[in-house]
């Protein structure tokens, strides 16, 4: 049976930067609960961030990839470096999939870690833009078709179509 990695916030756990979950109610990921197919991961405690924490965004004008490459920052409203915690958790989850041989996830979406679409510009005035956090991108970087919140459906269709080969 094929797993999907889900972010822990989704599933009800309080590991967001503001102590919250973000929990969705659809009955996909209901069903893929029951069947014991979800691997539940939060990579930004995997990288060893507390909760709460202060909020962080990429650095303006950056994208993940920069991140990863070593030629960017995460930084919090302060000017804290997060970088390394991101980038360590974002192997982490690598890891994960790859331990329960993951070929799909569904991540919150506009998080610096696990943005699939969007990820805040960096200026931490509440603006988006298109792009990957940390996780997504070195996820898809090394195969793992990476879906949001709102595109579980998309995630079952491209999981489905993967089982039947």
């Amino acid at each position: 049976m094929r797993k999907v990695l889900v972010s822990a916030c989704l599933m009800g756990r309080r590991v967001r930067y503001d102590g919250r979950a973000k929990t969705i109610g659809d009955s996909v990921v209901a069903r893929w609960r029951e069947e014991g197919r979800l691997v539940v991961h939060c990579p930004e405690i995997a990288g060893g961030l507390p909760v709460p924490r202060p909020p962080a965004e990429i650095e303006p004008g950056a994208t993940a990839a920069d991140v990863l490459a070593g030629r960017a920052r995460i930084l919090t409203p302060e000017g804290e470096d997060v970088t390394g915690h991101f980038v360590s958790g974002a192997r982490a989850a690598l890891a994960t999939a790859r331990g329960h041989g993951v070929e799909v996830a569904v991540l919150k979406e506009s998080s610096p870690s696990c943005g699939s679409r969007e990820v805040y510009d960096g200026t931490f005035g509440g603006h988006k833009l298109a792009g990957a956090g940390v996780t997504a991108q070195l996820l898809r970087d090394h195969g793992v078709a990476v879906f949001n919140e709102h595109e579980v459906a998309e995630a079952a269709e491209y999981l489905g179509a993967a089982e039947r080969g």
